[in-house]
């Protein structure tokens, strides 16, 4: 299933069966289309050649997580980023593989200085402090509902 800390749709049900049956996850977008890597900013027009203008296909993934309010949001955890000596890609990584249901994270690199990067979060604990930090920053845009756990079938897709 597709999982990050914007889209947490599997903790209320697919996680905890998946715990009491004793099998792990292996996720995939653990950074939103990029989106938690910081690069797309509030205001701004998305960057050229990046996933939110590819029109065939990138775009329409990427469009839930393009509003003012969830990019603001990303922005806002640069500081606790930097106070971990991570990149935001890197926090995002990690946050992903903090879940002791989640086995391996499935990155979508379109470059290999991107897989290079992403492998960082490899190994990275983040402490309990910085963790509530992140849920507080993006608690208000985070998807948990998991009635939305079929959103992400290709068919019901934008």
């Amino acid at each position: 299933p597709q999982y990050n800390a914007l889209w947490r749709v599997i903790e209320g049900e697919v996680v905890p069966t998946c715990e009491e049956l004793g099998m792990g996850q292996i996720v995939f977008s653990p950074i939103a289309q990029g989106v938690l890597t910081g690069k797309y900013e509030p205001g701004q027009q998305p960057p050229a050649g990046s996933r939110a203008t590819d029109d065939k296909g990138g775009a329409g993934m990427i469009a839930r997580w393009m509003g003012d309010d969830v990019l603001a949001a990303v922005q806002q955890l640069k500081p606790l980023a930097a106070e971990a000596d991570l990149s935001l890609a890197q926090l995002a990584v990690a946050w992903v593989l903090q879940n002791s249901n989640v086995s391996a994270a499935i990155i979508g690199a379109s470059r290999p200085e991107q897989v290079q990067e992403n492998a960082k979060a490899s190994g990275v604990v983040l402490e309990a402090d910085l963790m509530a930090r992140i849920e507080e920053i993006l608690e208000p845009v985070a998807v948990t509902d998991p009635k939305r756990v079929h959103d992400n079938v290709p068919e019901r897709r934008p």
